[in-house]
């Protein structure tokens, strides 16, 4: 009883559907006169106050980063989809969809009244017969997207939630449509919206899912099945229910035969065919990044943390996923190989012994980020090597917003040519001799800082230790100069002596060189931040040596080209925000001394062609925990660190230690660091040829 109930309840809507669909028929297409004085004219006043307009624009679209030469690295979606020209589609797809959704599509005005007679029938017999037209269905789907897009998307009805009213506009909608696009239209964004199951919006997206071919090269068969998968992309899900899909493309392409479409033999050839899935699911986001899923973070966050993009972060997110942007980037996608493979053959991400490898090389004179390489891998899910930080970044920028970055790490003696910078800014001469020898500095001792304090010793008496250099051979006299190249502590506190701490924190900042934790100066309140202590980002190590390279010119890391919205609209990104921030000799001066670090001082074993200009500074910190390479040329700067990036400490340290079957008494800056800058920088040489670097002033070198 209950079961003959809901058919008549069934059969009842449908009655009601059919006659409302009739009046709305007379309605729309007979002149009022006609029909004025009855009850059927107020019905038609009723179906004259339902709305008729609907937003066609295009349904939510992919954001897609872009590298330089403009290959993808990876898109952003809440629906995978990929709009294409009905020309671009195979014409099995637009016979076969017509063919089981829809025979009479082009014989109708948007609505089919054969076809809901049909579904009388069928629903009084006690079966099922769906009634929508593939015009009637595109207006169903439009209206879901529009929802979604609004962030409406629990006020979406499906199916029996439906009331006649819903079905009603609807019906006046697919008849308005009708009268506005062709068929052809019609056909076009309906496959272009249609939901094919497992995340595949649209014909196109679904030929990529399902068979890795573009929606143009889809085979009968194939073509056939995604024709019956929209039915119910859940009962005929490709991957979980291939028998469903199998038994339903047949049906399809019984209907094609029927109507035409396709001969007898095609029609048997297809019919015996393997369903051939080559399923290639659509990682989005960063996850799905086919390069470089670091930098598409990074990307990412200066995209959501701009303004420009929205009123506030969710907002930008929403543009993002739905508006369809096209992101093109500064990356480099051929260097970026060289950088990916030379950080993971530093360690695997799976090794027990768990350290980091990062190069990120910039462009000076632009401040354009060309490469951003790391070891580990771009997953949150708990598991070693697994690791979400970006070991190149700081962790917030210059406003205060997240990076997503690790904040950088100890830098051990990169920190010297930046006292060595304000030594030349102070009027000295890099030959001037200072003595090595003087390891001494007790609590108290006469820093000067004009902007702050700085403290600290080097005092057994007060606790400490006296200063050591790297080894016991140069506690001796020697040149500025030669203490730099060959990076010798105990001249570096020589020559910081006769300076201004705060204007060497000025020369480091002018630089880029900041805290990676706070984005505030670097901090020299302690003497021991001489000898880089602080921590702070690859990428502004990498900006302030480009600083050098670019005659002082200092510009901001510069990672969006440009960004594009899909009907033309131009975003403004940022630019590099250039400027002369050191004095020209200067920065000659200190490219001039870090030439030599490659040839007699602490890089000389840098696997590095010594052909064009070049120079380098290593760094290595406490228990040879941290180390670093970071150097250029006129045309490319790249900082090359290796070390820990779950902290300081016994654990962590790089000594008495074998990586990669070779053994270290301690990992040197130059080794690791050092090998991998050194090839990276040699595979740029062709792609970014230098100039020859300005010479400093005599008085400079006298």
């Amino acid at each position: 009883m209950p079961n003959r109930r809901s058919r008549w309840r069934a059969v009842l809507a449908f009655i009601a559907a059919g006659a409302a669909c009739g009046i709305l028929v007379a309605g729309l297409f007979l002149p009022a006169t006609a029909m004025a004085g009855s009850a059927v004219s107020s019905s038609i006043g009723m179906f004259d106050r339902l709305p008729d307009d609907l937003n066609l624009n295009a349904p939510p679209a992919a954001s897609k980063v872009l590298a330089s030469d403009g290959s993808v690295i990876a898109s952003f979606y809440a629906e995978n989809r990929a709009p294409v020209t009905l020309d671009k589609m195979s014409p099995f797809i637009r016979d076969g969809i017509v063919s089981i959704e829809d025979a009479r599509f082009y014989h109708h005005g948007g609505i089919d009244t054969t076809g809901i007679l049909r579904a009388l029938v069928a629903t009084a017999q006690g079966g099922r017969q769906g009634a929508s037209t593939i015009t009637q269905q595109y207006v169903n789907n439009m209206i879901i997207e529009s929802l979604v897009a609004q962030g409406k998307g629990d006020d979406v009805k499906l199916g029996y939630a439906k009331t006649i009213g819903d079905k009603l506009r609807e019906m006046k909608l697919a008849i308005a449509l009708e009268k506005t696009y062709s068929k052809d239209q019609i056909l076009q964004g309906y496959l272009n919206v249609v939901y094919f199951g497992n995340g595949a919006y649209g014909i196109d997206a679904a030929a990529h899912e399902y068979f890795n071919v573009p929606a143009s090269d889809l085979t009968l068969p194939e073509a056939a099945a995604l024709a019956g998968v929209v039915n119910s992309p859940v009962y005929y899900d490709p991957l979980t229910e291939p028998d469903h899909v199998v038994s339903r493309r047949n049906e399809v392409l019984d209907k094609m035969l029927q109507q035409g479409r396709i001969t007898a033999a095609q029609h048997d050839a297809a019919t015996h065919a393997p369903i051939g899935l080559s399923v290639h699911p659509n990682r989005q986001g960063c996850f799905g990044a086919l390069t470089a899923p670091y930098f598409c973070d990074y990307v990412q966050r200066l995209i959501l943390n701009d303004p420009e993009f929205g009123a506030d972060e969710a907002a930008r997110k929403k543009l993002l996923y739905l508006g369809g942007l096209t992101i093109r980037t500064t990356l480099d996608p051929t260097l970026q190989k060289v950088a990916q493979d030379q950080v993971n053959a530093a360690m695997a991400a799976s090794d027990p012994l768990q350290r980091g490898s990062s190069l990120v090389s910039v462009q000076p004179g632009t401040g354009k980020v060309l490469t951003m390489a790391q070891n580990t891998v771009y997953n949150p899910e708990t598991a070693p090597g697994n690791y979400m930080g970006n070991f190149a970044l700081p962790e917030r920028d210059a406003n205060g917003q997240p990076l997503d970055g690790a904040g950088g790490f100890q830098i051990g003696s990169t920190m010297k040519p930046f006292i060595f910078a304000e030594w030349l800014n102070s009027g000295k001469s890099m030959a001037t001799q200072l003595d090595g020898s003087v390891r001494l500095y007790k609590a108290g001792f006469p820093w000067k800082n004009s902007c702050g304090t700085t403290t600290g010793s080097y005092d057994p008496a007060a606790g400490t230790h006296l200063l050591p250099n790297d080894d016991p051979d140069h506690y001796v006299r020697m040149s500025v100069l030669q203490g730099l190249y060959q990076s010798i502590n105990t001249i570096t506190f020589q020559s910081a002596a006769q300076l201004d701490f705060c204007n060497i924190q000025k020369m480091a900042t002018a630089a880029g060189v900041v805290n990676g934790h706070t984005n505030q100066p670097y901090d020299l309140s302690s003497v021991a931040s001489l000898i880089g202590t602080q921590d702070v980002a690859p990428l502004s190590m990498a900006n302030a040596y480009a600083t050098f390279a670019a005659n002082g010119v200092h510009c901001d890391p510069v990672a969006l080209e440009s960004v594009t919205g899909p009907h033309g609209r131009n975003y403004p990104v940022p630019d590099g925000n250039c400027r002369q921030a050191i004095d020209p000799d200067v920065a000659a001066g200190v490219t001039y001394a870090l030439k030599n670090v490659l040839t007699r001082g602490s890089g000389w074993n840098i696997p590095v062609s010594k052909s064009s200009d070049i120079f380098a500074k290593t760094g290595t910190t406490d228990g040879n925990t941290m180390t670093w390479t970071v150097g250029a040329t006129s045309a490319i700067a790249t900082a090359s660190w290796f070390g820990s990036y779950q902290g300081i400490g016994p654990k962590w340290v790089n000594q008495d230690i074998t990586i990669n079957g070779k053994y270290y008494v301690g990992v040197d800056g130059a080794d690791i660091a050092g090998g991998q800058w050194g090839r990276l920088m040699d595979a740029a040489a062709q792609r970014y040829p230098a100039d020859e670097l300005p010479l400093p002033p005599s008085s400079m070198v006298r």
